[in-house]
């Protein structure tokens, strides 16, 4: 590369990814802008059918837009072929080669890239040797861990050295033990990332670790987009609510009174005028079996127990009722207050555990 050449990327890298991606596969559309900056990981995050999949096949070039636009470095990338395209993948299930080694997988994106069987062999031992895969060059993907094979994948995308790094739940094929190994590695790597990474994932844990901020799609549309402190601080739909796990509300607040769309009021420690949502989590909430009494239970509503599940070391109630709701409290309190499906309860939230802020 010339020194022209090296001064003419350097201006252009500093763009980034603009895209509005639209896309109409039947009754379905996906309806999704991003902007993201070199050195900066998005993660795409959303239910099953939300569409992020294809968003991430879109940015690969593997799905046509239907309208929009897709601009890297403020290249066009609209109507460039994919296999042209500065863009490395990292699917699900790998999709290494099974009949090639993990050097000559890791070697056959810069051989597409026109260099020698030895520079891209060279280049591939330096990327292994980067992920701690030097012993295991010669191996086949059948030979490997799910844990070897996934850095494998991802040291094949790097080595083409994209302007955009796509990961399509990366971390979904390992179990947990690995995972969570292997998600502390991937954060390493991505951190030492200079172009666009775009994230795909259902996972909340993944996407809170690994990106710096938060796109969440629900039925081809961006709900809300922010840090994952934000995101995990005012969340604005039940999907998200639920991934971060809090009870959520809507209604319009009086002072410190919020009157919900549906269901009774609750007092707030915010002082606020207007529409707003209503957040607190499930180990905020105290149950009891008979009605307290006292001035400090002002949320006070009967609900019945409609389920219990185990949620980490703690016992989660599902309660419907005057205001339905999630608690958290420890087996020992379950045993006690002899909760079960149908069990008749109080519940009591402190306004200064609840968080108000405007919709």
């Amino acid at each position: 590369m010339t020194k022209i050449d090296e001064t003419t990327r350097a201006d252009t890298a500093v763009e980034g990814l603009d895209a509005h991606l639209v896309v109409d596969r039947g009754t379905f559309r996906l309806d999704v802008t991003l902007a993201v900056a070199p050195g900066e990981v998005v993660a795409l995050l959303g239910p099953n059918g939300a569409g992020k999949t294809s968003a991430l096949r879109a940015l690969a070039g593997l799905v046509p837009l239907s309208d929009g636009h897709l601009r890297l470095d403020g290249a066009e990338l609209d109507r460039t072929p994919p296999e042209s395209r500065p863009v490395g993948v990292v699917f699900q299930d790998y999709l290494l080669f099974p009949h090639l080694t993990a050097l000559d997988n890791v070697a056959f994106g810069p051989r597409c890239h026109g260099a020698t069987k030895a520079e891209a062999r060279a280049q591939a031992a330096a990327w292994l040797d980067r992920m701690g895969l030097a012993e295991h060059s010669g191996a086949k993907p059948r030979k490997l861990s799910g844990g070897q094979a996934q850095r494998v994948a991802l040291a094949r995308a790097l080595a083409t050295n994209p302007r955009l790094l796509l990961l399509d739940e990366p971390l979904a094929a390992l179990d947990a033990r690995t995972r969570l190994e292997v998600r502390a590695q991937l954060r390493r790597h991505l951190a030492d990332f200079e172009a666009v990474a775009v994230l795909v994932t259902h996972d909340p844990l993944d996407a809170m670790v690994l990106a710096d901020r938060l796109v969440v799609v629900e039925h081809g549309q961006v709900v809300q987009e922010g840090t994952p402190a934000d995101i995990a601080r005012h969340p604005r739909t039940d999907y998200i609510a639920q991934l971060v796990g809090l009870n959520l509300y809507r209604g319009r607040a009086e002072g410190h009174t919020v009157r919900l769309d549906t269901g009774p009021a609750i007092t707030t420690s915010e002082d606020l005028t207007g529409p707003v949502f209503v957040a607190f989590p499930p180990s905020a909430v105290t149950l009891f079996r008979d009605r307290p009494t006292g001035a400090s239970a002002r949320n006070l509503w009967q609900c019945e127990v409609a389920g219990l599940e185990t949620h980490g070391d703690q016992i989660r109630a599902d309660l419907t009722g005057e205001l339905p709701l999630a608690a958290d409290l420890t087996t020992v309190a379950a045993a006690e207050l002899d909760l079960h499906p149908g069990a008749r309860v109080w519940a009591t939230v402190k306004a200064t555990q609840t968080h108000a802020y405007a919709v």
